[in-house]
């Protein structure tokens, strides 16, 4: 791995695949939200806007569900 950036509170690497890695100041990974928001202010990644739910999807799942559960009623 290579070291992207370092700093006393974390140290920044890229690995081979071109993801990254992120190790707090006591030598653990960090993972979730604080990796997420460490590479995100650092400029190494971007987060893209979720897409907006289809309504037509969900409303097909809803009337399989009540039919599933009124077949299962008799």
């Amino acid at each position: 791995m290579e070291i992207i950036k370092q700093t006393k509170a974390f140290t920044i690497f890229k690995k081979r695949n071109g993801r990254f890695a992120v190790r707090g100041d006591k030598k653990q990974w960090l993972n979730g939200e604080e990796k997420v928001e460490i590479l995100l202010k650092e400029g190494l990644i971007k987060l893209s806007e979720p897409r907006p739910a289809e309504e037509a999807p969900a409303e097909e799942a809803e009337a399989a569900t009540e039919e599933n559960s009124e077949a299962e009623g008799e």
